[in-house]
């Protein structure tokens, strides 16, 4: 049986939106809909005798601690203030987490896959079927969620040239004359990556080579500003999303 670690992490120091791990959205903390996620995915996977699977928290802050506490989420870690920064490589601060929490539950873990709290349109479906296909892919080291695209660089995105003129930003081989008609292309929405443990074993980490990505029918994107996050909000209180956030 598989050893699988579900992890959230949560910095205190956001920037563009103050305290966002722990804002009220919905009528509960934003970390709440992850929490809530890990746990109903981490069911699915024990009741079906998939994997034997521990949901760790990545945090500086004892207010997120003690936020999470609240919805029965609690940690031993303490992130260290290196991987706190605004520099830190959030793959850097998983694989910390992951040689903790292999360290203190004395495993080796198959799979890690990290819910990201600041992108919490997803659903338990969207992790079982990114699941089904990571698992049954074994060349892959990382499985990423991921939108489509609403611009495109084929034909609606341009780039300034030395000489300040601009031009396509990936030039196709022959013009495109309509969005429908350019390649899909896709933006990452960040809500949750799949990683085989090999992956963290690389001295240099990196996310493409041998990765893939999950597309997510419905909305779904990351709360980089406060914008996102007041429109995050108007859909949950006016009942406009038409999957379960929770």
């Amino acid at each position: 049986m598989q050893h699988i670690l579900l992890t959230l992490c949560a910095r205190g120091g956001s920037k563009g939106i103050p305290g966002k791990n722990i804002k009220m959205i919905g009528g509960k903390h934003l970390i709440a809909y992850s929490i809530h996620h890990a746990k109903n995915f981490k069911k699915w996977l024990e009741q079906n005798n998939l994997a034997n699977v521990k949901i760790e928290l990545s945090t500086d802050s004892t207010e997120i601690i003690d936020v999470c506490k609240l919805y029965d989420l609690k940690t031993e870690y303490i992130r260290s203030s290196i991987l706190a920064n605004d520099t830190a490589g959030k793959q850097d601060v998983i694989k910390d987490l992951v040689l903790f929490s292999e360290k203190k539950n004395n495993v080796k873990y198959d799979l890690v896959v990290d819910l990201d709290v600041s992108a919490p349109m997803r659903t338990t479906s969207d992790l079982i079927e990114a699941y089904t296909d990571f698992y049954n892919r074994e060349g892959l080291d990382v499985l990423f969620s991921v939108s489509e695209a609403k611009k495109n660089p084929y034909f609606n995105m341009v780039e300034l040239n030395e000489d300040l003129t601009c031009s396509i930003s990936k030039k196709p081989r022959e013009p495109i004359l309509s969005r429908q008609a350019a390649p899909k292309v896709y933006e990452m929405n960040a809500s949750f990556y799949f990683y085989r443990r090999r992956f963290f074993e690389n001295d240099k980490m990196y996310l493409f080579g041998n990765a893939s990505i999950y597309s997510i029918k419905h909305e779904c994107f990351d709360l980089d500003h406060q914008i996102d996050f007041d429109f995050l909000e108007f859909l949950i209180e006016n009942n406009r999303l038409n999957f379960p956030i929770k």
